[in-house]
């Protein structure tokens, strides 16, 4: 590894920042690039001459690519200037004063708010943008150029630039290993899909699922697959497939309510009971029962349902329990001739 020699061309004795680069330069720059900036602050005002890239990946737990993006946002903003050596590895930086106004550091131009089925989409608009050279930069370190040969061999068409982003974004942002995006490609070919698209949209789902390894896709893939057919066999759906909302409610049991697939098969089979045809809102509303009443296994569900059973029957023996009389009812029922009643009145009256 090429020691890196510092030089100061903005001398000062301590570690200070400045509020120009609070005000001008922190507010859009990643936090990991800002990390790298302030430790470089701190090596060349405590005038340690030397550093490597691979000590600030390891201070900051990054990968020595996450540096060097690092570096290259920093020189584009203006305020470090690089050496590079014939080999084109970084051999000196200097930290430059800062200039009266902070550059604008070109990004994705806005998208209009997409629509609900599209959301996962929008997400890619907070994404760094790599620029030509910076993906060149990239194609150097071999385990990048080959992770993007991989992709073109079986996607079966060369990567654009746009490609190339996405696939960057997946491994530099995302933290996704080579290994996980090899088994992203095989999972969404086995479904019939190889549009970049699909493949970004699946690998911002398990992200969000915070699935880092092929272990943990191939578990969740077990999970939902099981899940789906499970449910589609106890409503006796055939000949199509679920739409998202269904997918909705099924990732909502096993996700989010931890159910198994015997419990949500046994309210399937309840709500076909009760109104006789497959109903996911109907099975949502008895999960939903079960989970905020800690209901999760097969015994649970027999205690409720005896909970509830012996509730119904207090409340069927309260209700038939004869009336105690009030004081209403204490007196003696008369009956009256209503005719001669009627007679005496108009007797009186004609008097």
């Amino acid at each position: 590894m090429v020691n890196i020699q510092l030089h100061n061309d903005c001398p000062t004795t301590d570690t200070m920042i400045p509020n120009q680069f609070i005000d001008d330069f922190m507010p859009e720059a990643n936090g990991e690039f800002v990390k790298v900036y302030l430790y470089l602050l701190r090596c060349i005002h405590s005038y340690a001459e030397i550093c490597t890239i691979s000590a600030i990946a390891s201070k900051f737990n990054q990968t020595e690519m996450d540096v060097m993006r690092a570096l290259r946002y920093w020189q584009k903003a203006g305020l470090l200037a690089l050496d590079e050596d014939k080999d084109m590895q970084i051999c000196g930086l200097h930290l430059l004063p800062y200039p009266a106004k902070a550059p604008v550091i070109t990004k994705t131009a806005p998208e209009p708010e997409p629509v609900k089925e599209e959301k996962p989409v929008s997400r890619t608009l907070d994404r760094h943008r790599y620029t030509a050279d910076e993906i060149m930069a990239f194609r150097r370190d071999e385990s990048v150029s080959e992770l993007f040969f991989v992709v073109e061999t079986y996607i079966k068409h060369p990567l654009s630039e746009n490609d190339m982003n996405t696939v960057l974004y997946w491994h530099e942002e995302l933290h996704f290993s080579t290994e996980l995006i090899v088994y992203l490609l095989e999972y969404c070919i086995s479904k019939g899909h190889t549009s970049m698209r699909y493949l970004d949209k699946v690998a911002l789902g398990w992200h969000e699922k915070n699935i880092t390894s092929v272990e943990q896709a191939k578990e969740d893939a077990a999970i939902h697959s099981q899940a789906y057919y499970g449910v589609m066999k106890a409503f006796g759906i055939t000949g199509r497939s679920l739409v998202e909302s269904e997918k909705n409610f099924i990732r909502k049991w096993t996700k989010e309510f931890a159910f198994d697939l015997p419990m949500i098969q046994e309210a399937c089979s309840r709500t076909m009971t009760a109104i006789h045809q497959p109903s996911f809102e109907y099975t949502d509303s008895i999960l939903t029962n079960w989970h905020n009443n800690s209901v999760h296994t097969a015994a649970d569900v027999k205690k409720l349902d005896a909970s509830y059973s012996k509730n119904k029957k207090i409340t069927v023996n309260t209700s038939s329990a004869p009336r105690k009389k009030n004081s209403f009812n204490n007196f003696s029922s008369r009956d009256y001739d209503y005719d001669n009643l009627e007679e005496m009145l108009l007797s009186s009256s004609a008097r």
